[in-house]
């Protein structure tokens, strides 16, 4: 890999690696908070209610794309939990806009921020790439907080077709026009991580859960259990 000078606006200067790259929801959101947040009233099915509309909210952004179809990732999100709340007969369904509400202000993990800050410190770029809307994406940013800590934000909203297209990763390199070898991904999906690594890009999966490995034709080049073992990779 090429090390490269970065030179900001903003006074930071640094070499390594071009840029870091994080997908967003699983990565630095935790989409188990908005259930979490109403678990109370949700009752003992809440956990398996967060577990399912994160299945089906994916199982969705994969069917379309597949079909050459598309519905943006917001109106996916609602049709995941409308498909929870029918597969739950017993959770209130007057929780529909709370908990809707509650994933446009995901919590970001506890380390989120100081990672990010690290990270920027060495003059690399740092960006989001999501199958998220642009504005839920900025909605998620400001809620968290860390709007201060990402250049840039993408979306493949106006690819109109959701990761792992080949065209999705493509967004950021010629956005960023940099090499892919030159962008740090970083994702807790390992599909996403799969994507990735066939497009090119240096990739860190983030296994929070310590799932086992899957698609072992496109390995990570690194495993870690949260994104503060980012700061000890080597550039």
């Amino acid at each position: 890999m090429t090390d490269a000078i970065a030179s900001h606006a903003d006074g930071r200067t640094g070499s390594g690696r071009q840029a870091y790259v994080f997908d967003a929801y699983g990565t630095l959101f935790d989409v188990h908070a908005a259930v979490r947040r109403h678990a109370a009233a949700i009752g003992p099915d809440a956990q398996a209610l967060s577990d399912l509309w994160r299945v089906k909210q994916l199982e969705y952004t994969w069917v379309t794309s597949l079909m050459g179809q598309y519905r943006d990732f917001r109106a996916l999100t609602e049709d995941a939990l409308d498909f929870c709340l029918a597969r739950f007969p017993g959770v209130d369904k007057g929780l529909r806009v709370d908990l809707l509400d509650a994933y446009r202000k995901l919590d970001c993990f506890a380390e989120v921020p100081d990672v990010l800050a690290a990270l920027r410190e060495t003059g690399a770029r740092i960006a989001i790439l999501s199958n998220g809307t642009p504005a839920m994406l900025d909605e998620a940013v400001d809620a968290a907080g860390i709007g201060h800590l990402i250049d840039e934000i993408f979306s493949v909203d106006p690819l109109k077709i959701y990761k792992t297209a080949p065209a999705a990763y493509a967004l950021v390199t010629s956005s960023l026009r940099v090499s892919a070898p030159d962008i740090a991904f970083q994702s807790s999906n390992r599909w996403d991580i799969a994507g990735a690594k066939a497009f090119g890009m240096t990739c860190h999966w983030i296994n929070r859960s310590g799932a086992p490995d899957e698609y072992v034709e496109f390995p990570p080049d690194k495993v870690l259990s949260s994104l503060s073992g980012l700061v000890e990779v080597p550039a």
